[in-house]
């Protein structure tokens, strides 16, 4: 917990609540140079890879390594311990084996990915989606934040040079498995009295970007039966996905963004666009859910006079953690809880390439993405033991 003190006051956000801390942004940068400066004093050799994910080595760096970490970003107005406890307790776990007189017998990184959350610039996961070739270069460096400012200008203002955005199969042959420790979001392991668990698979999930055009007018002078106001069509779209959804078991359906340009109050919007997020067990019931909630809003918006364009932003598909790995973490720790998740992360990316595992330390309020998401330090505490303990058996000697 001394770590998460140490930039408790990093990021805070006077208007929403918790923490707005955006890839590449002031607060984002300077938990870059903390975890810099604290893995420095650890004694690891800290590099930034081209595509703006920080690496802590312990020793030499090397193929098939052994590597743990999260990411430090935030969405907007989130909670203090998505992201950060991750990165924290991979330092910790370096003290602790250290206090046991470990060295690693493997190659070993602590990493932080870069914009995990997509909370600035739209696309997830955007570190380990370059890294792996998930995410087409040409097409980050043009991704716009809301004030314009593109990636690859805010790359370059944090000293990264964007033109070398892309797969590095070099860096992913560095990582011979992966860890990621996680606060849970959500309340399994409160519903099962457990401390700590080991994560199975992660939902389906995408966000798409619903734009409706209008005409933007004046709210005093034009009768309402004059309109063409895109507002309306965007409505119906928040409330038909909430209906639709419900036809398909165990979905999810958010609208947790809508723009109107211009934003005036005595303005008819020009312009709505309205972000859709949607998660399920698997693709097909995934694809389902915006192919309905799709259908509904071109009828809508064509009733209403209005255009649509629908655009996918980001997809994962379903993910199922490697088996063998999971099973071993889960013995390990004396048969602690396995369990799935919906939230994305790093860890689901890399899952395609690498053999990939998810530690989940318990959160008493089931909330995330929120100020009051939360962890028990006792419980962070076990977390960081157990991500020591599984660290030790992996990057150990061959038994």
């Amino acid at each position: 917990m001394t770590l998460l003190d140490d930039i408790a006051g990093v990021g805070t956000d006077p208007a929403r609540g918790g923490y707005s801390r955006h890839g590449f942004d002031t607060a984002e940068l300077e938990l870059r140079e903390w975890f810099s400066a604290e893995a420095t004093r650890r004694g690891l050799d800290v590099t930034g890879d081209r595509n703006g994910n920080l690496w802590a080595w312990w020793g030499e760096p090397g193929d098939g390594a052994v590597v743990t970490g999260s990411h430090l970003d935030s969405v907007p107005g989130g909670g203090a311990f998505d992201g950060p406890l991750g990165v924290t307790s991979a330092l910790e776990a370096v003290d602790l084996l250290r206090s046991r007189g470990f060295r690693p017998a493997k190659p070993f990184a602590v990493v932080v990915f870069a914009e995990e959350e997509g909370g600035r610039f739209g696309v997830p996961c955007l570190g380990s989606r370059l890294l792996t070739g998930a995410l087409d270069p040409d097409r980050a460096r043009r991704l716009t934040d809301p004030a314009g400012t593109t990636l690859a200008d805010a790359a370059r203002a944090a000293g990264i040079d964007p033109a070398g955005f892309g797969a590095d199969p070099a860096a992913l042959a560095r990582i011979g498995v992966f860890v990621e420790l996680h606060v849970e979001q959500g309340r399994g392991l409160v519903d099962l009295a457990a401390p700590v668990g080991v994560a199975d698979s992660i939902l389906a999930h995408g966000r798409w970007r619903f734009s409706l055009s209008g005409q933007g007018n004046h709210a005093g002078t034009t009768l309402m039966a004059d309109r063409v106001d895109p507002m309306l069509p965007a409505a119906r779209l928040v409330l038909d996905a909430n209906r639709l959804v419900s036809d398909v078991e165990g979905a999810r359906a958010t609208v947790g963004r809508i723009v109107p340009t211009p934003g005036g109050t005595n303005v008819i919007a020009s312009t709505v666009d309205v972000w859709l997020d949607v998660r399920a067990d698997d693709d097909e019931r995934t694809r389902a859910v915006v192919d309905a909630i799709t259908a509904a809003a071109a009828d809508t918006a064509r009733g209403s006079g209005c255009g649509l364009t629908v655009t996918e932003e980001s997809y994962s598909t379903a993910v199922t953690f490697d088996a063998a790995l999971r099973d071993r973490l889960a013995a390990g720790l004396g048969g602690v809880p396995v369990l799935p998740t919906g939230a994305g992360h790093d860890a689901g990316v890399l899952a395609a390439h690498v053999p990939t595992a998810m530690l989940f330390v318990r959160n008493p309020t089931g909330i995330s993405h929120a100020p009051a998401e939360h962890a028990e330090p006792g419980d962070c505490a076990a977390g960081a033991v157990a991500l020591a303990d599984v660290l030790a058996d992996l990057a150990g000697p061959a038994s």
